[in-house]
């Protein structure tokens, strides 16, 4: 009887070798190249949200800016001369200046009860925003530009540029129960004080230039997106967009 135990030769064809060292290599090179994956999907996510972000604070900044576009158009048809770049600009600053101030208020008033109705913010937010839009076209059909005289003195700036910016106030404390850091709404406020400023100078150059032609058309515009920025904000909170 034969004991021994042969092991017949088996031939294994020939290839790359694939150590442990080789296997740890390749996993990292992997895990390396998802990371890289994972960082630029998230980037590219980020950026197209943070696009949609400042496109609708861009436009949200247009509409607030139609009632001080309105009013500096009365403010040039008033002047009944051909207004300088100082007016202008005393325009543009009182009413941006404004325009600037109120949201960021107005965040600071609303962050104070954001926690109590978090669950209604957007019902809120969206209320907010219709109503204010409405008023807009309501008085975009009154005639309020005769009120308007051709001063640009301190006093007379002063109570229009709060006149025209309660608006805005409003409309900051819905950026109170949106906005969660002093950073966005620093940057939302100088960034309608910016859009603000552009049109209320133009307005006063455009009224001395063809009188109250586009002061309707600029209220009835700021309006309508409004209503429809707070149609928006609703039926996100709601996820039918």
């Amino acid at each position: 009887m034969n004991s021994k135990i042969s092991n017949p030769k088996v031939e294994v064809s020939k290839g790359i070798g694939f150590n442990d060292k080789d296997y740890i290599t390749w996993l990292l090179n992997i895990l390396k190249e998802m990371e890289k994956n994972y960082v630029i999907m998230m980037s590219e996510a980020s950026n197209e949200k943070l696009y949609d972000k400042y496109m609708e604070l861009f436009i949200l900044a247009v509409g607030l800016s139609m009632d001080a576009f309105a009013v500096s158009i009365c403010k040039g048809l008033a002047a009944a001369k051909k207004v300088s770049i100082k007016e202008m600009c005393i325009a543009g600053v009182w009413f941006g200046g404004f325009q600037a101030l109120m949201p960021f208020l107005g965040w600071i008033l609303g962050s104070r009860f954001k926690y109590y109705i978090e669950n209604f913010d957007h019902w809120i937010a969206f209320l907010l925003l219709v109503a204010i839009g409405a008023n807009m076209l309501r008085e975009a059909f009154s005639d309020e530009c005769e009120k308007v005289d051709n001063s640009f003195a301190l006093k007379t700036m002063f109570v229009m540029a709060v006149a025209t910016s309660i608006d805005a106030l409003a409309v900051g404390i819905t950026f109170g129960l949106l906005l969660d850091s002093w950073k966005e709404i620093i940057l939302a406020s100088l960034f309608i004080c910016s859009i603000t400023f552009c049109f209320s100078a133009a307005g006063v150059k455009i009224g001395s230039v063809f009188g109250n032609k586009y002061e309707k058309k600029a209220e009835i515009a700021g309006g309508i997106i409004l209503i429809l920025i707070g149609i928006k904000i609703l039926l996100n909170h709601l996820e039918i967009l």
